[in-house]
């Protein structure tokens, strides 16, 4: 990454002194704003402010009425991921495998997290208390005080300016298991009162969670109007910028871990005081529609604290007084979002996000949006879903998100803002499309996305991935392009790219044969289909073995595929292959009772564990678990209703290019 310049520094530098000058002198004082950031968990728009009836929330409205509010803040739809880019300033996808729900993104050398470079600046830092960055963040150099006891008012000096955050997890996704139930200070909302959105079943349980959810969030506002009197407490509320924020969307069903706004949105309001007014980006009580993203924050908060921003970070600063001149670090019209592994469950999508369209790419639309995923299904609703699923009892509108995949989404975020009107299929929405697609394709290319290799591949990280010639991105994507397209057509296109040098273009070419499955025969010969894969069998990735492995059993071979993936769990077991094995394993259902006493004793064994941390080690075992007990008839697995094939179709006329 480049150094910043001397004369920029020095402009930076020279900006700030004249906006110290400006003011009263104080002996000794550093005249900088604090910025105190006030985090919800698991937490999309249900507030008052932004015009949600139900919302018990005063403290935060009225933070809000004094403050700025931007309408259209997107953040990362599940919590590490989010936070690598609020910290780092940086999408996740750009530093492997940091894109993934608890991993280790390979940052690159020197890169440290934003509130060590404020507190390199003279500033006081404080965390109290989350660390889940993805990252190998060094947090003793970070934070001053990280911890939940850490706060600002334990700065030796008391005329330092403190960035200070406190994460609030009240309403984090696991208020809703059965095993937090618990007596409240204040009324409980009434679950026959509250109003489900329209894309989720109506069952006691979905209504109890939602009402849980209100609930929880009335408790979060006590929270933020404690934080608040402690500012006035301490005499630096008229000093401090708070930002009230929530690290990724929730927390029902097809919200967090989900591109759709109601897995991305989050609220976000910034409230200036009067000494520091000059810095917000609008008069307070305005509201904005500008987009913004979680690498905004970093950008920004550097921005007000007149700290020159790292060459390398993706982010634009949305106040302060650099917001105006920065360069173009991301397009101002667009903001990105991505879904990769979730917990144990992998899948790949990307999302766009203007003012007024959402855009989803589905890079595997065979793999359905709901997954057995264990930690998610612990809520009641989810329960539920699952439940009137297998009875047959969905409408036509909630069974969509239980069948395949669209391979392309778009929505009017003004007309549709829950998401139920796929408009990709739509001619008069062509131009819109072809300008997402574009953008999509820009931002990946641009920020040499990750999350087109394999997990595990050696390509992986910042540097690994931007060596010269080491990763060919643009053939990888447009053959990721194919594979999700599902055009047997260009199943040819398919098979030469399997011959490709590329490891990426390999996996998702034999990718693209699975998600074609038997509808390939069309195109080729099942014979010269499968001759094509088995070939390719000895490839030195496991993630591509395991590929073609799943691409063999969609084209009826499924003893080949069951070979293959019992080899790569009898292997060393500490490789990411293990993982993608287990996965392709449980989506065979009842076709991988063959190798069931080979998945048993693994289970028995506890083997197979890949690298990683957070219980990114039990994920093997986890997803065998649910198969054996599958298979045992022990639990019942997840049922999928078909939907309509309207709902999956794309203008072909307007598909992107091809290898």
């Amino acid at each position: 990454m480049r150094a910043l310049s001397a004369a920029r520094r020095m402009l930076v530098g020279a900006a700030w002194c004249a906006a110290g000058l400006a003011m009263a002198a104080e002996p000794g004082r550093d005249h900088r704003p604090n910025i105190l950031w006030l985090v919800a968990e698991d937490s999309t728009t249900t507030f008052g402010c932004y015009g949600d009836p139900q919302a018990r929330t005063p403290a935060i409205d009225g933070l809000a009425a004094g403050g700025v509010v931007f309408d259209r803040c997107f953040l990362q739809p599940v919590c590490a991921p989010s936070r690598f880019a609020l910290v780092t300033g940086l999408f996740a996808a750009a530093c492997g495998p940091a894109e993934h729900m608890r991993a280790q993104g390979r940052i690159p050398p020197g890169l440290v997290a934003f509130p060590q470079v404020l507190r390199e600046s003279g500033y006081y830092t404080t965390n109290a208390a989350k660390t889940d960055y993805n990252a190998p963040i060094d947090i003793a150099r970070t934070w001053h005080a990280s911890g939940a006891k850490a706060h600002y008012r334990d700065r030796p000096d008391p005329r330092q300016p403190f960035f200070a955050v406190f994460n609030h997890e009240v309403c984090h996704e696991s208020c809703l298991f059965p095993d937090r139930d618990g007596p409240l200070p204040f009324p409980a909302t009434d679950p026959g009162r509250v109003r489900l959105p329209p894309y989720l079943p109506d069952t006691p349980e979905m209504r109890a969670d939602l009402a849980r959810h209100y609930d929880r969030q009335a408790l979060l506002d006590r929270q933020v109007a404690a934080r608040l009197a402690e500012l006035a407490e301490a005499g630096v509320a008229d000093d401090t910028i708070v930002f009230f924020f929530a690290d990724n969307g929730g927390v029902l069903p097809r919200s967090k871990r989900f591109l759709h706004a109601s897995g991305t949105r989050v609220p976000l309001v910034v409230s200036f005081p009067e000494r520091w007014r000059h810095l917000a980006p609008a008069a307070s009580g305005t509201r904005l529609s500008d987009p913004v993203c979680g690498v905004d924050f970093s950008a920004t908060v550097l921005a007000l604290a007149g700290v020159p921003i790292p060459d390398h970070v993706h982010g634009r600063p949305f106040a302060g007084r650099q917001a105006a001149e920065q360069p173009a670090r991301r397009p101002a019209e667009y903001v990105f979002c991505s879904r990769d592994r979730m917990d144990a469950r992998y899948d790949t999508s990307r999302s766009v996000i203007g003012r007024r369209w959402l855009y989803i790419r589905n890079f595997r639309p065979d793999i359905p949006y709901a997954v057995p995923l264990e930690y998610m299904f612990r809520a009641r609703g989810w329960q539920s879903w699952a439940r009137l699923a297998r009875e047959g009892r969905l409408t036509a509108a909630t069974a969509r998100f239980w069948g395949r995949k669209p391979g392309e989404e778009l929505y009017d975020l003004d007309a549709d803002p829950h998401n139920v009107v796929n408009l990709a299929a739509d001619p008069a929405h062509g131009g819109t499309l072809v300008r997402m697609r574009e953008a999509l394709r820009g931002q990946s290319l641009r920020i040499v996305d990750n999350g087109f290799l394999p997990e595990g591949s050696p390509l992986e990280g910042y540097e690994s991935s931007r060596r010269a010639r080491a990763y060919p991105l643009e053939r990888a994507y447009d053959v990721a392009l194919l594979a999700s397209a599902g055009d047997p057509a260009r199943l040819p296109d398919l098979l030469a790219a399997l011959e490709d040098p590329s490891e990426p273009v390999r996996w998702w070419a034999a990718q693209g044969c699975t998600v074609l499955g038997r509808t390939a025969d069309v195109a080729l010969p099942r014979a010269e289909i499968v001759s094509a894969l088995s070939k390719r069998l000895a490839d030195a990735s496991g993630g591509v073995r395991v590929a073609l492995a799943e691409a063999l059993d969609a084209m009826g071979q499924t003893p080949a595929a069951l070979a293959v993936l019992q080899e790569e769990l009898a292997g060393a077991g500490v490789e990411w292959s293990a993982l993608q094995a287990v996965n392709v394993l449980d989506r065979l259902g009842e076709r991988a009772r063959p190798v069931l006493p080979g998945m048993k004793q693994v289970v028995a064994g506890r083997r197979s564990r890949p690298r990683g941390g957070g219980g990114a080690d039990r994920y093997p075992i986890d997803i065998l678990t649910h198969a054996v007990a599958v298979l045992e008839g022990r639990a019942a697995g997840l049922v999928y209703p078909d939907i309509p094939p309207a709902e999956s179709a794309a203008p072909a006329a307007a598909e992107p290019r091809g290898p």
